[in-house]
This record gives structure tokens, sequence and C-alpha cells, in this order.
């Protein structure tokens, strides 16, 4: 059993943060109360990012690209990977482009990505381990597979995930797709792609 589960009186990771969070309601020199009314569900930036869920991505990934609260809609995802045409990512970014006023879309991976070395045998046996049953993941192992073993280089991923979304018929033509990299010790970011200049490309064509 987790060690954050309540056992023997012991307070739980849930009751922790729900006794920080009373304490934080509680507080109103948050800042954020106060301007809530500044702060719509549009994103004033009028920008989406598709980036990583990596830890070390929370709060640091914001701050090094100027964003503050109300100003992006951010989808977090292992590997910042799109594995269809209309996964759980497109879908969401189909809501920020056609329901909440996004023109601009940032694929962010970051160096040092955990995906790297996931691959589809060890999450199989992690599975299995842990009382999956063989028949459910033989469900996904195909989608499993294109998933995890199609991870090869960070870099490379955001390339890719970047010509996918642009290829997807779905996706308006006219909004940009940017794809960058970020470092999670340094907080500086590549170019990898400049969505400016493949969409003039494209129109060139």
């Amino acid at each position: 059993m987790p060690r954050s589960f309540y056992i023997g009186g012991t307070m739980s990771l849930l009751d922790d943060i729900l006794a920080h969070n009373r304490e934080y309601v509680e507080d109103q020199n948050t800042g954020y109360v106060e301007t809530d009314t500044k702060c719509s569900k549009m994103p004033s930036r009028e920008m989406a990012i598709v980036t990583c869920m990596d830890t070390r991505l929370v709060n640091f990934l914001e701050d090094s690209m100027d964003i503050g609260r109300g100003e992006a809609k951010i989808v977090k995802t292992a590997g910042n990977c799109i594995t269809g045409p209309f996964d759980g990512v497109v879908r969401s970014l189909l809501v920020c482009i056609y329901e909440l006023g996004v023109n601009e879309i940032f694929i962010i991976g970051h160096h040092e990505c955990g995906m790297a070395k996931t691959t589809a045998k060890d999450l199989t046996e992690k599975m299995l381990a842990r009382g999956i049953a063989p028949e459910a993941i033989h469900m996904v192992r195909k989608e499993m597979e294109h998933w995890a073993d199609g991870f090869t280089h960070p870099a490379e991923n955001v390339e890719d995930t970047v010509d996918e979304l642009r290829m997807n018929p779905l996706i308006p033509k006219d909004v940009p797709i940017h794809g960058l990299i970020f470092h999670p010790r340094t907080g500086e970011i590549e170019v990898i792609v400049n969505g400016y200049t493949q969409m003039k490309q494209y129109y060139e064509k």
C-alpha cells in the first residue's frame, strides 16, 4: 500500500492538500481572488501550449515564457505526444481554436525527457506485475507500441508532433504551429520549428 495512504492516524497526501487548501482559501492575500474579474477562460494571448507532464516543468516553463494566469491554454501529456488524428490532445486543441480564441499553437518538448527511455515492453511488464489483465493490455498493444516505441529523441519528437498537427485536416492552415524544446535545468528555449516560416512555405506551394 502506498505510504501516502491514511494508516493508523497518519495524515495522508489528500489530508495534507485539504488542510493547506483551507488555509489558502482563508488567506485572501494570494492575489488570485482580487484579480479574478480580470481573468477569463479565453486565453488573453490567444495561444495554446502542448507540453510534457514532467514535474520539473511545473511553473518553470510558464515563467521562462513570461506566461501568466489567464494568458494561455496548456495541455500536458507524457512526452507531449499525439497518438492519433482525434486523440485527447487534438480534441483539446480543437476546443481551444474553435471555442476559446486560440490562434497559435506551441509544441514544447524538453531535454532529458523520460519518454526517451520508455518502451511498450517495459510498460507491459510493469502493468502485468501490478495485476493488469493481459487481455486489457492486448486491446491497446498496437497503440501503446506506436506511442511508446515511436518516441526516439525529444527534439525529433517535437518536429514529428508539429508535422502530425500540420497535416491534420481538422486544424486550420492559418494557425501557426511552433516547435520548441526546453531545458529543465537552465530554462533555455530553442526553436525546432518556426511556425510562421512553415506556414509561409505552405502558402507558397
